[in-house]
């Protein structure tokens, strides 16, 4: 029995696209070779796959804060 595989919509992708690139800014504008400010490949990837899962959507909170965390008063 063959597995059948969904594709994503263009507008997923250049959602998620557009996400990954405000997530994990370039250490060099224009030279894609330099790597990323944040995280590795690998997280860029799991990032990217995320927002697929989610139809685009990601949740906007950083990495380094608690989800749980309270807004200082």
């Amino acid at each position: 029995m063959p597995a059948t595989a969904s594709a994503i919509t263009v507008e997923v992708a250049r959602a998620c696209d557009a996400a990954v690139a405000k997530a994990f800014p370039p250490r060099q504008i224009g030279n894609p070779a330099a790597g990323s400010a944040k995280g590795t490949g690998k997280d860029q990837r799991a990032y990217f796959q995320k927002c697929v899962a989610n139809n685009g959507k990601v949740d906007d909170m950083p990495a380094d804060a608690p989800k749980d965390s309270k807004p200082a008063k």
